[in-house]
């Protein structure tokens, strides 16, 4: 495969979007690989990242923000799509040959299933990520109308969405921005009365290079985000039970989530009973 080809097209259901920032080595690795018409939506890069990419792959469809929205990015991305589905890829990940047109499938035969989550494998090596080996122990347990385990989370890079059901549930929360913001998603969708399913014939490939980011600003906004999803839509003793071990993990996370607890209380909503009911018996095998 040269550089300008992309793989072979396995299915015209499926749109993936990649949501990318300053990444622009990298793409050129991944890009080629999905096999299924691509969105790259470009969170505002400096590194010359989107005129790279048009030259050399013309047949992506390349968005330029001209800022970083974090994952809300990917929502352009689906809003932009025109098919029944959509994957999502990071720059460091791509879909293994037919996952895509599997996925397609297996949505058209499950009409309640409105999220695919895959297998993941990181490295060169193809080692499986943690937490695919925890969805395949299904704690969930397996609905008849779905084709593999019920979840309630998934990793962005790794999921396969019903277009329709992803913009009804509002997409990925701009205000969380990065780090967890599939939680609030997964509980959205789920809320909807759809399902959410582990896959694991499914697969990903994620080659991520030693980060060279702020793991301590990473911690922050982890623990922040996982303050704000927990006031949004948890319960009042899961709130606190939140906010103390964030308290613990990160101080600053706790203090950010403060300052926009007006926001998080106005769209603040429960979720249906069986929905909190899942999340503690996941919170229990955990």
């Amino acid at each position: 495969m040269t550089t300008s080809d992309m793989a072979p097209r396995e299915t015209d259901e499926v749109t993936v979007v990649v949501a990318t920032r300053n990444r622009r080595d990298r793409l050129l690795e991944t890009l080629p690989r999905h096999a299924a018409p691509v969105i790259l939506v470009d969170n505002g890069s400096d590194d010359g990242s989107p005129d790279l990419i048009e030259a050399t792959f013309p047949q992506v469809d390349v968005v330029r923000l001209g800022q970083n929205r974090g994952a809300a990015a990917r929502n352009t991305g689906v809003d932009r799509a025109r098919t029944p589905y959509v994957a999502f890829a990071d720059d460091d990940s791509y879909w293994a040959p037919g996952s895509l047109a599997h996925a397609a499938k297996l949505m058209r035969t499950h009409d309640r299933v409105v999220l695919l989550t895959a297998q993941v494998l990181v490295g060169p090596e193809a080692r499986p990520d943690p937490i695919s080996t925890a969805m395949a122990a299904a704690p969930l347990g397996v609905p008849e109308d779905a084709p593999g385990p019920s979840v309630l989370g998934f990793l962005a890079c790794a999921a396969v969405v019903r277009r329709d059901a992803f913009l009804a549930a509002g997409g990925f929360p701009p205000r969380l921005h990065v780090y967890g913001e599939e939680a609030l998603l997964a509980m959205d969708l789920a809320a909807a009365g759809g399902l959410l399913t582990y896959a694991p014939e499914l697969t990903v490939r994620h080659l991520p290079l030693p980060s060279g980011r702020d793991d301590r600003a990473r911690r922050r906004i982890e623990a922040r985000n996982r303050v704000l999803t927990a006031l949004l839509r948890r319960p009042a003793g899961v709130v606190a039970g939140t906010v103390a071990a964030a308290w613990r993990a990160d101080r600053g996370g706790v203090w950010d989530a403060a300052r926009m607890l007006p926001w998080a209380l106005r769209e603040r909503r429960r979720l249906p009973d069986e929905v909190e009911r899942a999340l503690v018996t996941l919170s229990s095998a955990g």
